[in-house]
């Protein structure tokens, strides 16, 4: 069973459309680039299957299940906005996604913590905005879900960190589950792509695996986006 498929998906908001009949499937197993510039659909969609917004129409449904309080066992979403307390120290912003979420490993947070030079101890509102993503990060891939849903996650920090951060994706997803990594920064993610989805003013130009559209398209990745989108 595909973990997200949808059809004919479409967003407005008021004669703004930000989705246009999207339809796509997302097979378990697979590291998927939803690519597009800014203000192409990328954080409506993701919302769309987190269940933060609901489609204008059509449908979308998540291990075979819309949307709503049942899919929030298997789906781990990475808002591109920080949404945590700056007042609580990291320690407590784990002990609360514990007490939250069943599948959550305190030893796979700590672990990561460990591996990216990040304290425990710290209070939220000391960090720069680039580690309090690299905590959000953490958060989300310390639970064993199906499907990783991260918008943007290396938008907001330094290039020398985004290998980290790649690496920190790659090493702790569950290899049975999906990511849906969204970004406009394809140059630093295409080499762990499996499949690729381009989004255009709200409409799908190209899904395919990654492989696929290299040689169809005889150049790589970047260079097909550049193109697509004139940049």
């Amino acid at each position: 069973m595909a973990i997200l498929e949808c059809s004919g998906l479409t967003k407005r908001y008021g004669t703004r459309l930000a989705l246009d009949r999207v339809s796509l499937t997302i097979e378990p197993g697979r590291i998927v680039g939803l690519l597009g510039p800014n203000g192409s659909g990328k954080t409506t969609f993701l919302k769309i299957c987190n269940g933060l917004l609901t489609p204008s129409n059509g449908t979308v449904l998540i291990d075979g299940v819309a949307p709503g309080a049942a899919t929030k066992s298997c789906v781990s979403f990475l808002p591109e906005r920080t949404y945590l307390n700056d007042w609580m120290t990291v320690a407590q912003i784990i002990d609360f996604f514990s007490d939250f979420y069943p599948d959550f490993s305190r030893e796979k947070a700590y672990s990561m913590l460990g591996s990216l030079n990040l304290s425990s101890r710290d209070r939220l509102k000391t960090l720069s905005k680039g580690t309090k993503e690299k905590v959000q990060l953490i958060l989300v891939m310390a639970r064993q879900a199906k499907l990783y849903l991260l918008d943007e996650p290396i938008g907001g920090v330094d290039p020398a960190a985004r290998d980290y951060i790649l690496n920190t994706i790659i090493k702790n997803y569950n290899p049975e589950a999906s990511v849906v990594l969204s970004t406009h920064l394809i140059a630093d993610i295409e080499t762990i792509l499996d499949d690729v989805i381009f989004l255009k003013d709200g409409t799908v130009t190209h899904a395919a695996a990654a492989d696929e559209l290299r040689e169809k398209n005889n150049m790589s990745i970047d260079g097909l986006f550049r193109e697509v989108f004139k940049c």
